[in-house]
């Protein structure tokens, strides 16, 4: 089996959940950071003609999207039983908790995004507000989302998604996520895992 490597920035959430992924399905891979996302070069993105990270590149080219290669990296490992991906579990709160885990880490990329080209104060509001809207119900049913899971996983797509999200969110300065107290536990426990130690969010630098 030919060697990974996946392309994208250790300041991204999208690229962390790949990342972690790999890490705890115990799959060698090497890390390719894109330094510059002004570039608008899709080779600078791994071909990805969309110009977005992550992407993941081994002997059958290169596949685009977070829930694509993990879905990759679970069938690779041939530990697909283990893993846990989006809509493999159908209780309601699972599917909610998906959707706007998801919701959190696009509408954050907008606030971002809206920042850095200094339309930040023209942004609507209502983009923050669903982000908090989401954070709420998150933190309500972040216990019941955990207790619909599979007890003999070893990961799971939302809870890894989840955790980037909310410490995403400080760490880009974009809100603090201390006040829900649940979701709080949970980033607090997440943490603990050797793939959530040896990935912590920082700015790559050439």
């Amino acid at each position: 089996m030919s060697a990974i490597s996946l392309v994208g920035r250790s300041s991204s959430h999208f690229t962390r959940v790949a990342r972690i992924f790999a890490l705890e399905l115990g799959l060698e891979h090497t890390f390719r950071p894109v330094l510059d996302l002004t570039t608008l070069e899709p080779a600078m993105y791994a071909g990805n003609p969309a110009l977005k990270i992550p992407v993941l590149v081994d002997e059958a080219g290169p596949l685009f999207g977070t829930e694509n290669i993990c879905r990759e990296l679970a069938l690779r490992s041939g530990r697909r039983p283990e893993a846990v991906l989006r809509g493999d579990v159908r209780a309601r709160v699972v599917a909610n908790v998906e959707e706007l885990t998801l919701h959190v880490m696009s509408a954050e990329v907008s606030v971002i995004m809206a920042k850095a080209s200094g339309e930040g104060r023209c942004m609507s509001p209502k983009t923050m507000r669903s982000i908090e809207n989401a954070l709420r119900y998150l933190d309500e049913n972040v216990d019941g989302m955990l207790s619909a899971l599979p007890p003999q996983r070893t990961l799971s797509f939302v809870e890894v998604a989840l955790f980037c999200a909310v410490t995403h969110l400080p760490f880009r300065e974009v809100l603090d996520v201390s006040s829900w107290t649940r979701l709080e536990v949970f980033r607090s426990q997440f943490a603990q895992r050797p793939s959530a130690r040896g990935t912590e969010y920082r700015f790559d630098a050439a």
